[in-house]
Order: C-alpha cells, then sequence, then structure tokens
C-alpha cells in the first residue's frame, strides 16, 4: 500500500470547496490535506470546519512543515508565480491553478528552478483526465477517426459583469477569455493530439468599459485591458491544424466545443471545463454521429486528480500528467496568439512538451496509476 502524500492547501476561496471535497473524501486514501491557509483568516477558519483539516498555517508554517510534501496553490492568478517560486525554493512539489503564471519568463523561471531542485511543478487544468476527454484520447489512440488532421475548438460567451460578483480581474492583464478558458481547451487538444508547432491569431476589444449588473457592484464601470475576441489557428506538431475562438463578446452561438477530424471520421469533444460529458462519433462508414458510452471513471467533477496523480509520480517516480511542460506550453500558445495579432506575423513555439499519458481503463474510483 502506498505511503500517503501530506499536501498543504494555500488559498481557500471559491474554488478551493471541490479540491477539499475530493482531496479529502475521494482520495483520502492516497493523500492526506494537513493543512490550509489564506490571507484572511475567517476563509481559513471555515475550510478547516467544513473540511475537518487537522492545522490552520501561516504560509511561512506551511513551508517550514517537513511533512508536507506537496503544496496546492489556489491563489489567484497573479499569486501564482512568485507562491510557486517560494514553495520550490522551501524544497517542496507544488501544484497550481490555471494559469502557471502570467508571464512567459515566470513560468520558464519556475520550470528551470523545480528541475534544478529535483521537485515536480505541476498545473491545472486536470479536467483532461476526467471520463469525457480520456474516451476521446482512446478512440483517437485506437484509430476510430483514423490520423487527426484538423480541429476546432470554441468557447464564446458575452462576459462574467453579469453574473459575477467580482468580474473587474476578467478584463485586467492576465484575464480575458483566452487566458481565462483557454486553458481548459488548449490542454484538451493537446492531450489529444499534441503539442502545437505555431500559432497564427487575431484579437480585438470589442468594448473599452464595461458595466457591471451583477448584484454586488451593480453600476460600477470597469475598464477593459485586455482583448475580448480572440481567433486564430493553430498548427500541430503532427501536422493538423486546428481552428480557435475565445470571445466574451458574443451573446449567443450554436457552436460545438470542440471538434476533432480526421482521415476516417470526426469526433465530437465534450466540454473540456468538466470532467464528464457526451462522447460522439462520426465515422467514414457511418451515416451519422453516435453516441459513444464513457470508457474511464471520473466523469464527475474531479478537481484535484491532478495533485493526486503528482502524489502517485512521487511515489512512482514517474512524470505527472498534468505536469509544468504542459502547463508552460499552454501559457505560451496563449501569448502566441496575442503576439501574432500585435505583430502581424505567425509565432512559433519555443517549448515542446509531450501528450500526457492516458489514464488506463480499469482504475477503481479514488485511486490511479
Amino acid at each position: 500500500m502506498m505511503k500517503k502524500v501530506k499536501v498543504g492547501v494555500i488559498g481557500c476561496g471559491n474554488i478551493s470547496d471541490i479540491y477539499f471535497e475530493n482531496l479529502t473524501k475521494v482520495f483520502n486514501n492516497i493523500v492526506e490535506v494537513k493543512a490550509c491557509a489564506d490571507l484572511i483568516t475567517e476563509k481559513a477558519e471555515a475550510t478547516k470546519e467544513k473540511f475537518n483539516i487537522p492545522f490552520i498555517y501561516t504560509m511561512e508554517q506551511m513551508l517550514a512543515d517537513p511533512e508536507i510534501e506537496i503544496i496546492l496553490n489556489l491563489t489567484t492568478p497573479h499569486g501564482h508565480y512568485e507562491v510557486c517560486k517560494q514553495v520550490l525554493l522551501a524544497g517542496k512539489n507544488v501544484h497550481v491553478e490555471k494559469p502557471l503564471s502570467i508571464k512567459k519568463e515566470e513560468g520558464k523561471e519556475l520550470l528551470a528552478l523545480a528541475k534544478q531542485k529535483g521537485l515536480l511543478i505541476g498545473c491545472a487544468p486536470d479536467t483532461f483526465m476526467g471520463a469525457g476527454i480520456q474516451t476521446c484520447r482512446k478512440l483517437i489512440d485506437d484509430g476510430w477517426i483514423g490520423k487527426p488532421i484538423g480541429a476546432t475548438a470554441f468557447m464564446t460567451c458575452h462576459g462574467h459583469e453579469s453574473w459575477h460578483p467580482d468580474p473587474e480581474f476578467y478584463y485586467q492583464i492576465g484575464g480575458g477569455p483566452m487566458f481565462d478558458m483557454g486553458p481548459y481547451y488548449l490542454t484538451a487538444l493537446v492531450s489529444l493530439i499534441g503539442p502545437v508547432k505555431s500559432v497564427s491569431g487575431m484579437t480585438a476589444k470589442s468594448f473599452d468599459k464595461r458595466t457591471i449588473t451583477s448584484e454586488k457592484k451593480y453600476g460600477k464601470e470597469v475598464e477593459v485591458e485586455v482583448p475580448t475576441h480572440v481567433a486564430g489557428l493553430l498548427n500541430f506538431e503532427n501536422g493538423a491544424i486546428g481552428s480557435m475562438i475565445t470571445s466574451f463578446d458574443v451573446w449567443g452561438a450554436h457552436l460545438p466545443f470542440i471538434e476533432i477530424y480526421g482521415t476516417e471520421g470526426s469526433l465530437s469533444v465534450p466540454d473540456p471545463n468538466c470532467f464528464g460529458g457526451s462522447v460522439k462519433v462520426k465515422r467514414s462508414n457511418h451515416g451519422d454521429f453516435m453516441e459513444i458510452p464513457l470508457t474511464h471513471i471520473y466523469g464527475e467533477n474531479s478537481r484535484g486528480i491532478g495533485l493526486v496523480d503528482m502524489a502517485y509520480s512521487i511515489r512512482n517516480n514517474r512524470v505527472n500528467r498534468p505536469c509544468g511542460d504542459l502547463g508552460y506550453h499552454v501559457l505560451e500558445i496563449m501569448h502566441a496568439f496575442h503576439e501574432s495579432s500585435d505583430q502581424g506575423k505567425q509565432i512559433l513555439m519555443e517549448n515542446k512538451c509531450e501528450r500526457p499519458a492516458p489514464l488506463p481503463q480499469n482504475l477503481i474510483r479514488g485511486y490511479l496509476d
């Protein structure tokens, strides 16, 4: 039986609940959450009470605890780099919410530091490890659609100011539709097709200001600092070509989440922001799309599975699936859309990463490989 890996969590905001739920109740035979920390003490206290966490720590106490092997960084994106750096300098492995960092230079520094220290760094999203996209991965690997030659990916909405209580960040540097939702779509595409060779992008900012209509800050105007409509082409290393749109400027659309096109058929991929969903295939010898039963478990919201994968990697000396190289590759692709538009040219990727290993089919809930 594998010795449990003790975990500390920094950040007890809204997204943290599902992590604590899964780490303390689903994967608690593999990991043990020893402590939580937050700048707002009341949030940490509420989390400790709700999920029966043994200790509330300061960040300094967490970094100094010799029993803690992994720190989960759930701070806001502007804090990702600095917290991850401090964790690595303290000699601990770190798994961070997306994106890896806001700046490419900072992300590259984190990868180099982890390598220098002999530590693992991992980055969300881990939704590609769910039943939906793992089923799609198996269908592609088993040749159901032949060789992938193309893909489409669409994330369209009209922004967050009508429903989010604090939507300002989504229109500031580090926000926007590409950096908010792009990680889910791009991570899924890299898992299914492979790494990207180059990007051609065009961007637009349709409104210089947004007016919040959600209750908490109703009527407040927000300055828009980032592109809110991003479109472009992805040239994959294997020769496939992808088209992608992420937008906060679309009132409504009838578009798929992701579709993969192959020499022998087409594959409809479920929402990459979720773990399950409907998988459909249209084969060259079949008249219409047919739904395929999910071949893997973890179809429910399993956020935290990426951190658990890191725990297995530590104990079994293997590469974690949502690894730092993958997180940085996605970060570089997102920047490339903006850079290509600004510079009027195709952007070549500098970073290389491997497709993350697929999950086996015979897993028992609460366990990985």
